[in-house]
């Protein structure tokens, strides 16, 4: 089995990276491996699926962060002879955190490499291909606005997301029209949130769905109409941690494997991390699933603590 590791160097610090490269060369001396840094967006997604494609059996660690994975799932999905994972070296590290105390076992390069492999549902969105969360309301906004208050002098980092979620809850409309198709019928209104998820952890640490499963064929799909700025920050803390539940006036949730929705002014989407506009979308299970490798004994079942209400297809 062939190990390739796809390092994209714009994810963390220069010398973790060397410390990075020089621990591959150690634990995976003797064995068919080969490490390439990436070049360009979209470098991940060409090596991977030109892995698929030669046929050989091949695991893939996407070193960087969640855009990085979301190029290997987008390479990979569809190929039976190839596994991907994560080998976290970004900021958000979002889907991960899906595996609870476990995805600090990510790092563990040995571990991984003898770990197993699960076949994982895939969403797709007009074509492009995510394995975690969609979302298209102000939290799609506001993370799509964080490249653009990165580039202001003393803006770093955290400091980007807190301005941009500042400037567009508190100086932009929170809700946008939109039409919504989901299980049968056909919503038309302004929203402020609409959050699709395979995954359960997107924005740094939000968990709109406590017990979302990234393998049952289901999408679960919350739905936040128009509300005012005090109702949007009361429901937003309780959104964040997965109780959405407690909002039965103000958040629908649906239970489906597709989703479609439309609107006259151009539509935000976040596909994992990834930054998508047009006026029309259609987001459902793909028909291609991506194998992933993880750690021995790491799970992404939810906490048994968790109570929602009962989840339907």
């Amino acid at each position: 089995m062939k190990h390739l590791f796809l390092i994209n160097p714009t994810a963390g610090k220069e010398n973790a990276l060397r410390a990075l490269e020089g621990e591959i060369t150690e634990l995976f001396a003797g064995l068919d491996y080969e490490m390439v840094v990436t070049e360009y967006a979209g470098h991940a997604e060409k090596l991977t699926r030109a892995a698929g494609e030669s046929g050989e059996a091949v695991r893939v660690y996407a070193c960087g962060g969640d855009g990085t994975l979301n190029e290997v799932v987008c390479g990979g999905a569809g190929f039976d002879n190839l596994a991907v994972t994560h080998v976290p070296t970004g900021t958000g590290n979002d889907f991960l955190k899906i595996f609870g105390e476990g995805a600090e076992r990510f790092r563990d390069l040995i571990a991984l490499r003898e770990g197993p492999q699960t076949a994982l549902d895939v969403m797709d969105c007009n074509g492009r291909l995510g394995l975690d969360i969609v979302c298209a309301g102000v939290d799609a906004r506001v993370a799509a606005d964080v490249p653009k208050y990165k580039s202001l002098p003393l803006v770093r980092g955290a400091g980007a997301y807190i301005l941009s979620l500042l400037v567009n809850i508190f100086f932009k409309d929170l809700a946008r029209p939109m039409t919504v198709a989901v299980e049968g019928q056909t919503l038309s209104q302004d929203f402020t949130i609409l959050c699709i998820c395979n995954g359960r952890h997107y924005g740094g640490g939000f968990m709109p769905v406590a017990d979302a499963l990234p393998d049952d064929g289901i999408l679960d799909v919350l739905l936040v109409p128009k509300v005012s700025l005090f109702t949007f920050l009361r429901l937003v803390k309780k959104y964040a941690v997965g109780r959405y539940w407690e909002f039965p006036n103000q958040v629908q949730a649906f239970h489906t494997d597709r989703v479609e929705f439309s609107s006259p002014q151009p539509i935000t989407v976040v596909v994992d991390g990834e930054v998508m506009v047009d006026h029309s979308f259609t987001v459902s299970i793909s028909g291609k699933k991506v194998n992933f490798f993880h750690p021995e004994g790491v799970s992404y079942a939810p906490a048994p603590s968790i109570s929602t209400p009962a989840r339907r297809l």
